[in-house]
């Protein structure tokens, strides 16, 4: 609550600060965003949420892409030191290491995997071991054991993870 309490605050101090550039500006609420995307029959999504947002809204909404750009804060890691069981007792020690053979775990890779289960070409996040076998973990699966020879950097980690989401309206 304490977030939107703040939101709510400082909302139309942000709304009159818009209107001052001259530029034009449209407020709405939930109401209106709601009966919006009811009108036209949508889910309750974020994306479709705003684009039924206020008065200017269409009658009926085109899109031009089938995916959404779903990003999440990740966070950089933790400062725990040891591994603990269920019942709190240690059972392992973190490794203070970031980077193995050039790579951290949650950079963005391109693993071209010659032979075996996995065979092909896979994109997606990368979770680094100390012997060199990675994972690369797809938005749908996990593909186990890419060697670091075979990954190429395609986004470093930088605290969010990121997935690409198909529209179903």
């Amino acid at each position: 609550m304490k977030d939107s309490a703040i939101v709510n605050a400082t909302r139309w101090k942000v709304y009159e600060k818009l209107v001052s550039t001259g530029l034009p500006v449209e407020c709405g609420s939930g109401a209106l965003t709601k009966m919006n995307r009811t009108k036209m029959g949508l889910r309750k999504e974020h994306y479709l949420d705003a684009c039924c947002i206020g008065f200017s809204t269409p009658d009926r909404l085109i899109f031009r892409t089938s995916n959404v750009l779903h990003i999440t804060a990740a966070g950089r890691g933790n400062r725990k030191l040891l591994l603990l069981n269920k019942y709190g007792f240690p059972r392992g020690q973190i490794s203070r290491q970031k980077f193995y053979f050039g790579f951290r775990t949650g950079d963005i890779v391109k693993a071209v995997i010659p032979r075996g289960k996995y065979k092909g070409t896979w994109i997606g996040s990368v979770m680094c071991r100390k012997r060199g076998d990675f994972d690369v973990k797809l938005f749908e699966k996990v593909i186990y054991g890419a060697k670091y020879k075979n990954c190429q950097i395609i986004q470093k980690f930088d605290g969010y993870k990121y997935m690409l989401k198909r529209i179903e309206i």
